[in-house]
């Protein structure tokens, strides 16, 4: 089944160390575009996540949102440079005495000052990282695709419908062209009646100018050929892999057709079928874009 360019999914989950939260949304993109963001620390598992997403995604814009929060504090710790804090009141309470004032101080704007506490973190168990990371973002990628699905589906109903009506604009015109053909050997007829008069009507000359009209506004090519890109882009509808670019190359010879048909036919009937026929073809178009 066919599936949007468009989407939204999600999921969470507690790790042994962390808690997840993987979110990704897409838009319409002729190409694969995926952006990731996510905490420095985790940078190292973009190009595994940018896997993960393209063996699910075959175009469209996908930004991709990882949050993670450490359950405990033990991936890091503050140490206090004792000697330094000793130092910093030993030169604070000497200006006092130098300038006769009361060295009023606390801990915390010793604190503050520069190389008093300094903050080690823990080197991060990558391999670990990547084992509790993974299946959320795959669980994401679950809840991305099943929204893709659904709107892949209400798009493969509303383009079918249209391949329907197409179709039946296809099947009037084969019934129309031949009966264009009859009209134009009568008018023809009165023509050639009206001016010559009583004088008796080469009727070989009729057969001939209404075989070379027919030869020159013959449409049964076209059709033949509409009929089959119809066919295959059912085909491709009910398919598994991924179609949209070929869908849209489709779309371009349904319309290239249409306008030869066009061209060829003067038939008012002929001729509204045509408009008919292009304005579904441009609504097919218009969902074709939004097909991954």
């Amino acid at each position: 089944m066919i599936k949007s360019m468009t989407g939204y999914g999600g999921a969470k989950a507690a790790g042994e160390n962390y808690e997840f939260s993987v979110e990704l949304k897409s838009v319409n993109n002729r190409y694969l575009d995926v952006s990731i963001r996510m905490p420095k620390s985790f940078m190292f598992a973009e190009e595994t996540v940018k896997l993960a997403v393209s063996s699910h995604v075959s175009r469209g814009k996908t930004d991709v949102f990882i949050n993670i929060s450490s359950l405990s504090g033990e991936d890091a710790s503050v140490t206090v440079n004792n000697a330094l804090a000793a130092e910093y009141k030993a030169a604070i309470d000497k200006i006092a005495d130098i300038l006769s004032i009361s060295p009023e101080v606390s801990a915390y704007e010793i604190a503050k000052l520069p190389d008093v506490l300094s903050l080690d973190k823990k080197e991060l168990d990558r391999d670990e990282a990547l084992k509790q990371l993974m299946p959320v973002v795959e669980a994401a990628l679950s809840d991305f695709d099943s929204m893709r699905r659904k709107e892949g589906e209400k798009l493969c109903e509303d383009v079918s419908s249209r391949l329907d009506t197409l179709e039946n604009c296809v099947s009037l015109i084969e019934k129309c062209s031949p009966k264009s053909v009859s009209e134009y050997r009568e008018k023809l007829s009165r023509r050639m009646q009206d001016v010559l008069e009583n004088t008796q009507i080469d009727e070989g000359r009729i057969l001939t100018e209404a075989a070379i009209y027919a030869d020159r506004t013959a449409v049964d090519e076209e059709t033949v050929r509409l009929r089959s890109h119809i066919s295959q882009m059912r085909s491709m509808l009910t398919g598994e892999s991924p179609a949209g670019r070929k869908l849209d190359f489709i779309v371009q010879e349904l319309n290239r057709e249409t306008n030869t048909i066009g061209s060829k036919c003067s038939d008012q009937e002929i001729t509204r079928l045509v408009l008919d026929m292009k304005s579904e073809i441009e609504k097919i178009r218009e969902q074709v874009q939004n097909i991954e």
